[in-house]
C-alpha cells in the first residue's frame, strides 16, 4: 500500500511541475512556448541511470565507474535544463516571469524523478525493475 501512495504523490508532484511549465508558456502576457524544449531534458535525465542500472554487476560497491559517468551525464542534462530558460530569458526571447516558472517547474519535476529513484530504486518486490 506504501508503494501505491508514493506512486500516487510522485503523480501529483509531477502534475504540479508540469503546471509550472504550462503556465510559463500559455499566459496570455508571456504566450510564448520556446519553454517547452526543457521536456526534452525531462526525457533525457533518467536515461543515463537506467542504463547503468542495467549495465552495473555490483550495486553493493561504493564506487562504480558506470553509476559515477551516469550521475556526470544526469547533473549536465540537469544543468541544462535550468540553463536553457535563463539563456532564452537573458536574449529576450522570454519573459522573466516565464523563466521563473518554467525554473519552478524544473525544480518540481526533477525532485519528482529524483523520488521516483528513491522510492522505487531499492530492488525490493515493488520496484521500476518490474516494469
Amino acid at each position: 500500500m506504501a508503494g501505491i501512495k508514493a506512486l500516487v504523490a510522485l503523480s501529483f508532484s509531477g502534475a504540479i511541475g508540469l503546471t509550472f511549465l504550462l503556465l510559463g508558456c500559455g499566459l496570455e502576457e508571456y504566450g510564448v512556448y520556446w519553454p517547452l524544449f526543457v521536456l526534452i531534458f525531462y526525457v533525457l535525465s533518467p536515461i543515463p541511470t537506467f542504463i547503468s542500472r542495467r549495465l552495473s554487476d555490483d550495486s553493493d560497491a561504493t564506487s562504480n565507474a558506470c553509476r559515477e559517468l551516469a550521475y556526470f551525464f544526469t547533473t549536465g542534462i540537469v544543468v541544462s535544463a535550468f540553463g536553457l530558460p535563463i539563456i532564452m530569458a537573458r536574449t529576450e526571447l522570454i519573459q522573466w516571469g516565464a523563466c521563473g516558472l518554467v525554473m519552478a517547474g524544473n525544480s518540481v519535476i526533477f525532485f519528482t524523478i529524483l523520488g521516483f529513484f528513491l522510492v522505487f530504486g531499492r530492488g525490493d518486490d515493488f520496484s521500476w525493475e518490474q516494469w
